[in-house]
């Protein structure tokens, strides 16, 4: 009767099967962590440009507000005299809209010391900055061509070369996110409106389109 002989792997070998089904998980585990990140640069560059959105709101409502108080304190006519006998009270409309007068008429001159001039001349360029930002954040939404809330990588290559950026599928989202909102703040900056409707101009070329979602988006961050 002959014996079984039963060979087994060397003991490297039992080292090595172990080790390189840790590694496989952990390539995984690495990818679907690239691909969330990846799918998180949509999010952080809408975030990005909405920020900005509030704060052009904000200043063009200033300058807004203090532009139609300085045209009334030129062109109203002169308070008549209030007739004798007749009190302000606290409760009393007419001294509540005084009352909430008083610092905003400190605050204009104070934002602007040139008067009228000066508020209109901020008027325009925050209405002119308030465009911009909106336009580019109508670009970041069209952008999501089929709306599902992500750049997938066609998207995010579309995005970037529509602006004549480089896209390489082995960088790193933050890189390419760090991009998209360095040329956002540039453009910005820059005024270059023209710059932007090129680039919308591409992704309107390539199929993309303004969507009933977008508008929603957009009508939203507008409010």
């Amino acid at each position: 009767m002959h014996a079984i002989t039963v060979s087994l792997p060397s003991l490297p070998l039992l080292r090595i099967v172990p080790l390189a089904a840790c590694l496989w998980a952990f390539c995984l585990n690495t990818a679907g962590a690239e691909s969330q990140n990846a799918n998180d640069v949509f999010v952080a560059f809408t975030d990005h440009i909405r920020q900005q959105v509030q704060w052009d709101k904000q200043g063009f409502l200033n300058a807004s507000a203090c532009t139609e108080w300085f045209y009334k304190q030129l062109y109203q006519k002169p308070p008549r005299e209030p007739a004798e006998g007749v009190a302000f009270h606290a409760t009393d409309p007419a001294t509540e809209g005084i009352l909430r007068l008083a610092p905003a008429t400190s605050d204009c001159h104070a934002r602007y010391p040139d008067g009228l001039k000066a508020a209109r001349e901020d008027f325009s360029r925050t209405q002119s900055s308030l465009s911009l930002s909106l336009t580019f954040y109508e670009f970041a939404l069209v952008g999501d061509r089929n709306d599902d809330g992500q750049y997938s990588l066609t998207e995010l290559r579309d995005v970037l070369e529509s602006f004549g950026l480089s896209f390489d599928a082995v960088v790193a989202p933050a890189v390419h996110l760090a991009t998209l909102n360095a040329k956002f703040d540039t453009v910005r900056r820059s005024g270059g409106l023209e710059v932007l409707m090129a680039s919308m101009g591409v992704l309107y070329d390539n199929g993309y389109r303004l969507t009933v979602e977008d508008r929603a988006a957009l009508n939203r961050v507008m409010e």
